[in-house]
């Protein structure tokens, strides 16, 4: 298919920077359409690991174009930043990567505000990475954002910092000095200028020139603001729907959704988690599977394959295709659980429900199945996988009712097996 949406399935952290990295070989341009630098795809090659916050993933390939859409919100210290750690592994950034004029900028009062008001939570704290992104887009939906394209206009960009540092605002009664934000930012501004353009605008004549295009975004589906466990989410869609909004072109022009989950569960910070592992196996899988946040360094929580979460995100994206990631990480294990149902007073739940209180009193349905206990990181067949491992996934399929299309086995660009 010509243009493909990548979209996690489960709460982040799902291998969506992998599998965009394998499939980017394929695809002209790669766009980014939701999310800040509070998300970290992490992608291992031949020349080495690397680690993207902001920058699509695809940026490995020296001939791709890759898009940071207006969607994103950007904090252009940390994506300068970013530009100059990819430029040190000798990847080719300029002339590859653009930056729509619309998206919103991520200011130090931001992160400021982020720390402060998730403190203020008290026993309801979110658990932010502290980054600003939610504070960002609070600012984004108020209408007292400031986007690049006003970073990049001296007069425009005072103006609108003069107004959020209005004599009644929180950030004049902390006395944060607005002089060094102008002096910083428009240098910043200078150092970007040349990537800012209309990338809603480049995107459709290039998709008119039958240019293929890989739509990538940050996050799950279970941190939406939306479909997420609501409050305990991110502040932004990373469903397929944001994909048009966050890139400026027509829903009719995403031709395939390709779901990407693990072969287990995983969350970072706060909320409802189901299947979650007793502390000690916990463990385990944490250190099998590298399992600790590629931005805040966090461990991640785990537990077994949820497939009342799983079935919701197949629904909310309209999923085509399934890729399951770190199937090895299950590779010692005698017995395998994956949660087919919630049971709730007495009732059996197929959905997952909306209210969270549900979500935590809930009993969980499990289904066993065997273990494959064996080494399957080199084999790049699927015939070659043992039984059990095939079982396995034929079981996800159907509980699904989806194909899987991608499985992968370890963590570098040859560790996958393509069905």
């Amino acid at each position: 298919m010509a243009n493909v949406a990548v979209i996690g399935m489960q709460w982040g952290d799902e291998g969506k920077g992998k599998i965009v990295d394998i499939l980017a070989a394929e695809f002209d341009i790669i766009a980014r359409y939701q999310g800040g630098n509070n998300a970290g795809h992490t992608v291992i090659t031949e020349a080495g690991e690397f680690t993207f916050h902001l920058i699509p993933s695809g940026i490995l390939y020296p001939e791709k174009k890759c898009i940071i859409g207006n969607g994103v919100v950007i904090d252009p210290r940390a994506l300068l930043s970013e530009i100059d750690y990819i430029k040190e592994k000798k990847v080719k950034v300029n002339g590859n990567l653009l930056i729509d004029e619309r998206a919103h900028i991520t200011l130090p009062y931001h992160c400021t505000l982020d720390s402060i008001i998730d403190e203020q939570r008290g026993k309801g704290r979110l658990g932010t990475t502290g980054r600003g992104i939610g504070v960002t887009y609070m600012d984004k939906v108020s209408r007292i954002g400031i986007r690049m394209a006003d970073l990049l206009d001296e007069e425009t960009f005072r103006e609108k910092l003069e107004i959020n540092f209005g004599e009644k605002s929180y950030l004049h009664q902390k006395k944060i000095n607005l002089g060094e934000i102008v002096n910083e930012y428009l240098l910043y501004g200078k150092k970007l200028s040349h990537y800012v353009t209309d990338t809603s605008l480049f995107l459709n004549q290039e998709i008119a020139a039958g240019k293929k295009v890989l739509f990538e975004g940050a996050q799950g589906t279970m941190l939406d603001i939306d479909f997420g466990t609501y409050p305990y989410v991110t502040a932004s869609n990373p469903v397929a729907g944001a994909v048009a909004t966050g890139l400026g072109i027509g829903p009719t022009k995403i031709d395939e959704v390709l779901g990407v989950t693990k072969a287990y569960t995983t969350r970072v910070g706060e909320g409802p988690f189901p299947t979650q592992f007793s502390p000690e196996f916990e463990e385990k899988i944490r250190l099998k599977g590298n399992e600790y946040g590629a931005t805040t360094g966090r461990p991640r929580r785990c537990g077994w394959m949820d497939a009342v979460v799983l079935r919701y995100a197949v629904r909310i994206n309209g999923l085509d295709n399934l890729a399951i990631t770190k199937l090895d990480v299950l590779d010692e294990l005698k017995e395998i659980n994956i949660c087919t149902a919630y049971k709730y007073q007495g009732k059996i739940l197929t959905e997952f429900p909306s209210l969270l209180r549900v979500v935590k009193e809930c009993e969980l349905i499990y289904e066993k199945m065997d273990g494959w206990n064996e080494d399957i990181s080199l084999i790049r067949n699927y015939d070659k996988l043992p039984a059990a491992a095939k079982n396995y996934l034929k079981r996800i399929s159907e509980l699904l009712n989806i194909k899987i299309s991608i499985i992968s086995v370890g963590p570098r660009r040859e560790e996958t097996i393509y069905l």
